[in-house]
């Protein structure tokens, strides 16, 4: 009787162990199947580091940006930095060189187109302080004509500097990043008239810098067609602006102006032209980068749709 009770116990003992063989075994063998605290990878929002969408490439750091884009780079800082330092050059000796500019008459135009060219083509010089030498030397019947061809044929050679150095470096950066490849397809491929509009806004607002936005659409590689005709009526109207307060304030202060037939408006003419003047830029600028704003976003999403 105690061998069969024996017996019995033994065999619901081992039924036991055979009904859970993995965990329990486990146990005795002082082993444990389930995986212990340190065994756990914390998520992706405990250690703050997420894992890009598919087909995009991990996010880059601003250093291995910049050494990506090689030249590039140093063009766009080259393009942002210098050019507010050669306008403090340029109105410390203004009166200077409009006087001489001036006294060369037909050729002292050209010379000012020429050189407003060059020196805003190769981010030398803003557009703005080359507008108000414009506007100081000739006033308005001369200096806006010349001021036009000056950052026409300056955004020429921007463009003509910014293509080949960027070559396919920004291209290929991307179309690494799937976001910024819809962005710029919606933009640049929407047809010209689209594209034309953008690149008019583009250069309307009186902050919008003019050698780096050369930069930018050259390395995106806009169609030159609309680049220039995007430039010249984008930019129009601020530097129209810019040549008049010039050659107002040149009425009464530059040392050309001391006849009575310039010397004659009234003080509060001036000043209610220059804070009109002022509103004016205000105003061009805020409804610019608020139509900029509503075209890229509703192309933004279309282009997304698009390439979902």
């Amino acid at each position: 009787m105690a061998g069969s009770r024996d017996n019995s116990n033994d065999t619901r003992m081992s039924g036991v162990f055979a009904a859970r063989p993995g965990r329990d075994s486990a146990i005795l063998c002082g082993v444990s199947n389930e995986p212990s605290q340190s065994d756990v990878k914390p998520s992706a929002a405990e250690t703050g580091v997420t894992t890009p969408p598919a087909g995009e490439a991990p996010a880059a750091s601003a250093g291995e940006i910049a050494k990506r884009l090689g030249p590039v780079a140093f063009l766009g800082v080259w393009s942002a930095a210098i050019p507010p330092l050669g306008s403090i050059a340029l109105f410390y000796f203004m009166d200077d060189i409009g006087l001489w500019l001036r006294s060369h008459e037909s050729l002292g135009v050209v010379l000012y187109a020429v050189g407003f060219a060059v020196l805003a083509g190769l981010a030398l010089l803003p557009t703005y302080a080359s507008a108000i030498l414009g506007g100081w030397a000739f006033g308005m019947g001369l200096g806006y004509p010349a001021a036009l061809a000056g950052f026409l044929f300056g955004s020429l050679i921007g463009y003509g500097v910014a293509k080949p150095t960027a070559g396919e470096r920004v291209i290929r950066l991307i179309d690494e990043r799937p976001k910024w490849k819809v962005v710029r397809k919606a933009l640049l491929e929407s047809g010209f008239g689209r594209m034309l509009l953008i690149i008019t806004l583009l250069r309307l607002p009186p902050n919008s810098p003019f050698a780096v936005t050369n930069l930018v659409l050259a390395s995106v590689r806009v169609p030159l067609g609309a680049y220039v005709i995007g430039t010249l009526v984008g930019m129009a109207p601020r530097t129209g602006i810019v040549l008049y307060l010039a050659a107002q304030i040149s009425q009464k202060f530059s040392e050309h102006a001391k006849d009575a037939a310039k010397a004659d408006k009234p003080w509060w003419y001036i000043v209610a032209g220059v804070v009109l003047s002022i509103l004016a830029l205000a105003v061009i600028g805020l409804i610019a980068n608020r139509a900029l704003e509503k075209v890229t976003s509703e192309h933004k999403g279309v282009g997304i749709e698009a390439e979902e």
